[in-house]
Order: structure tokens, then C-alpha cells, then sequence
């Protein structure tokens, strides 16, 4: 636990702010112009993030933990998606509402939330 303890105090409040940073009403033209060698350079940092994480906690248990587990497999994912497929991506999000954006950011965030909470609080 304490492992999971440890990388859910950096991966908890790492994903909130990110997302909140990230999200449409606070930096609405944040993605309008991205280039794909940005985007490529984000994936890069994902899966490194990513793939860090995997190797240090691959825990299929039924609790918290599994959240650290199912964000690290998602960085992973999602920054392979965005090197090898970065122009794409970058169609694809343009054409995509800031609605869907807005409510897949409140469940990350929401996530990244419960993983700072279990991460931060005292163990009985």
C-alpha cells in the first residue's frame, strides 16, 4: 500500500491540475492551434509517465489502487495513440465539442480528486 500511497501523491494532484488547467472555461483556446510535433511531444510524456507508473504498480486489486493502475495503462495508451497518430489526434479533438471535453475532464478530475483523498489520508 504504500507504494500505491506514494505514486497516488503525485499522480492525484498531477492529473486535478492538469485538468483544471486544461479545462474550456478557464483556458478556452488553449487547443485551438495545436501543431503535431506538440502533440507528439505530449504523448512522448505520457507514455514515459505512463509507462513508469506501469512498471512500478501493476495492481489488479478491487479498490483504490486500481484507479493508479487503470490512469497509468490510459497515459500509456493515450500517449502512443498521440506520437504515432499526432496529426490525427489533432483533427480529431478539433472536431470534437468542448462539451464532451468539459465532461471527460469533470470525471478525470473527479478521479484524479478520489486518488488525492486515498493517497493523503491517514492509514488505519
Amino acid at each position: 500500500m504504500t507504494n500505491s500511497k506514494r505514486i497516488g501523491e503525485l499522480l492525484g494532484p498531477t492529473l486535478m491540475v492538469m485538468v483544471a488547467s486544461e479545462f474550456p472555461l478557464i483556458q478556452p483556446h488553449l487547443y485551438d492551434e495545436q501543431i503535431p510535433p506538440v502533440v507528439y511531444l505530449s504523448g512522448v510524456l505520457m507514455f514515459v509517465a505512463g509507462l513508469a507508473i506501469v512498471r512500478s504498480h501493476n495492481l489488479w486489486q478491487r479498490d483504490w489502487t486500481l484507479l493508479i493502475t487503470l490512469c497509468s495503462w490510459f497515459l500509456l495508451a493515450l500517449g502512443l495513440f498521440r506520437m504515432f497518430a499526432a496529426s490525427f489526434y489533432r483533427q480529431t479533438t478539433g472536431n470534437t465539442s468542448s462539451l464532451f471535453f468539459m465532461i471527460v475532464e469533470c470525471i478525470l478530475f473527479a478521479i484524479g480528486s478520489l486518488i488525492t483523498w486515498k493517497s493523503y489520508a491517514r492509514s488505519s
